[in-house]
Parts: C-alpha cells; structure tokens; sequence
C-alpha cells in the first residue's frame, strides 16, 4: 500500500510528510497488520537485561516527543527510542530544514533537537505505559550555559520512567556538541552522569550515541572511556556531516546531518572497529543504512547486537520490520543459525584485516574482469 502512496507522499515536504505519519500511528490509522511473526524465536534476544522480542528498534528522531511509541511497537519494531528531547522546549533551527536526497537514499537533517521539552514528554509517557522496552535520548539545549547540567536536569526525570536513557554528543546541528568526543571532556561527562545516578539510587541503563566522524585515536579513546565506566550500550552512529562526495542529488550540498544508505558502510566499519576493543563487554546498537534483512544482517555480523532505523522506513514504509524479519528468516536459515543472536559479530575482522582483504576482493575482481576469467568458487 506505501508503495502506491509514496510518489503523492514525497510531494510534501518532508517535515510536513512526518507529521502526517506521526498523526497516522496516533489515531492508529494504521492497524496492526504488519508483524504477524512477531514472536518468532529466532529473533528473541536481550536487552539491559529484558528480553525483546526482536532486535530491530525505531531510532531516536522519528518519535521525538514520545507521542507514538506503542503503535510503533504495534508496527513490529523490537525497541523504540524516542527524543532527543531537551529541558525546554525548543523550536530548533529555521524552516526548510528537512531534505531528502531520493536517488542516493537519503535524507539531510538539520533540526536542531525541535522537541516539547522534558517535563511535557515525561507527563505523555507516565500516562501512557510502553508496551515494550523504551529509551528516551536526551540532550541540552541550543542556548544553555551549561550543557553538562542538561544532561543532568534530564536524567532526574526520566530515570524512573523509561528503560534506558541515551546520551546524545553526537548530532552535528547543536553548536560545540560533539566537544563532548574529546576523552577529558567525556570523561567528565560519564563521571556526572554517573555520581548523579547514585545520588538519585537509579540502575538506568546508560548508552551513548557517538558521531560516525571521530578518527581512530578518538576511537581508542571512548572505548576505554567506556569500559571503565557503568556504560551498558553505544549507539553507533548518529549522521554524518561529510560523505557528500558520491551523492547526486542537487540537495546534496544542504548544512546538515546525512542519514540513509550513504552512511551504512562508514557506520558498519565504526561499528566493527568498536567491537574488537570493547570486546563484547558493551553492547553496540548499529545504525545508518538499514533498509532490509540484508543490511541489518552486515550491521550485526560486524558486532551490533542490535539494529536501529528511520530514514529506510521514510523510503520503505510502516510495513519495513515485516520485510526485514521476511528477510532474515531466510538469511539465518541459510547461515545454519538459530537465533539472531548467534550472528553478532561473526565477521567482525580486525579491521586492518578486513581492509587487506577488501583490497585483495577489488583486485582480484578487476583482473578477472580485464582477463575474463571467472574467478574460482571458494
């Protein structure tokens, strides 16, 4: 049904398209007709310590005031997260502020963390019980003097009401967030959050979602950061202000951050390279790119042990979990596996490995393809 809708539904624009959708799981125009597997074994896996039905979960962004969250579990997905959600409601940067990119698969954003503020969306969620595991993303707001204590102000109150709390240093649309990535001030961060969850007797889970653009001494740096700490996820990763190069869209060029296919491939080495350091003691939620059982199945044998969407359910639509666990079903079986879980990590290479053997693949394809040998099975 998207399908024969979607060409009138891009002629929106895209920030009015989204409050359509957000207004059409609310009065649950769409009814629950997409996930009739939903309790299938082979996708039950384990979160913070609950179990979950499956491992695909709505990202941060798409519910950003906590106003959908069960017709979203409704519509198939494992987890959601919704947010980010600051202290004081904001409005977020000026309009047109929403771009997709279609033939690249794509969307810029340049938002600016435009939410109802905490004290609202902790009142929407505390009459209204999830009914599944739910996290709430926070982060400061465009003004503050001090965003450390937002970061803060929101931990007192979601704490108690949600499953997880996200911190969010990584959107490239706050001025000086991602300063965060710098070890001594993330140190400090992690250190407040954490003398604060004591102070308030919490056992939330803490994650937190980091930029695909950090350099590999950056990358270093937070894992031991996050290993030393009470950290029990890492979001990997939010958009990218860069890999614009290969785009063809006259969009393209929009300040902003790119999410979509264009970032699945950086995200799935990032997400491969924090495996291998953080040694399977810290849970990774992979994102950017996934659209199909395929692409969460490459996020996952890189070492995610969960996956999260929203740019592939703009493109794909409501019904995009269905096709995803179709998807898996098959892969899964082909793989000889019995559980999703089983595939976390199994092709996470040491990546100066996986590099060498990439460069091998690509040559090794050029001379086949200059001589027109087929290459051998195997």
């Amino acid at each position: 049904m998207f399908s024969k809708f979607r060409s009138l539904i891009f002629k929106l624009d895209p920030e009015k398209a989204h409050s359509l959708a957000i207004k059409t799981l609310k009065f649950n125009f769409v009814k629950n007709i997409f996930d009739q597997d939903k309790d299938f074994s082979m996708f039950q896996t384990t979160m913070f310590g609950k179990k979950i039905k499956n491992p695909i979960g709505i990202a941060a962004g798409f519910d950003k005031n906590a106003e959908v969250y069960n017709p979203l579990f409704r519509l198939g997905f494992g987890f959601v997260e919704v947010g980010t959600v600051t202290p004081l409601k904001q409005y977020g940067n000026s309009k047109p502020r929403i771009f997709r990119l279609e033939e690249d698969e794509a969307l810029i954003n340049r938002l600016g963390f435009n939410n109802e503020g905490s004290r609202d969306i902790s009142f929407r969620i505390k009459s209204n019980t999830p009914e599944g595991l739910l996290g709430v993303n926070i982060g400061p707001n465009y003004n503050t003097k001090d965003q450390l204590n937002d970061y803060l102000i929101n931990l007192k109150i979601f704490h108690n009401i949600c499953d997880y709390i996200t911190i969010n240093i990584s959107s490239p649309n706050t001025e000086k967030l991602r300063d965060f990535h710098d070890s001594i001030k993330f140190e400090k961060l992690i250190n407040s959050i954490e003398k604060e969850k004591k102070n308030l007797k919490s056992k939330v889970p803490i994650v937190v979602k980091i930029s695909p653009d950090i350099i590999d001494e950056q990358i270093s740096a937070i894992s031991k950061i996050l290993l030393n700490h009470e950290i029990k996820a890492v979001i990997i990763s939010n958009t990218t202000d860069s890999n614009r190069e290969k785009l063809i869209n006259i969009s393209k060029s929009e300040k902003g951050g790119l999410s979509g296919k264009p970032l699945e491939i950086k995200s799935n080495q990032l997400i491969n390279k924090f495996y291998n350091l953080l040694k399977e003691k810290i849970q990774i939620i992979g994102v950017g790119g996934v659209d199909s059982g395929e692409s969460a199945f490459e996020k996952i044998t890189a070492g995610a042990d969960a996956v999260q969407l929203y740019t592939g359910m703009v493109y794909k639509g409501p019904g995009i979990v269905k096709e995803i666990k179709k998807d898996l079903i098959s892969i899964l079986k082909k793989e000889n596996l019995k559980n999703v879980g089983e595939a976390v990590g199994i092709n996470a290479w040491p990546y100066c490995l996986q590099q060498l053997y990439n460069t091998r693949k690509k040559i090794m394809s050029k001379r086949c393809e200059l001589t027109g040998i087929s290459p051998l099975k195997g």
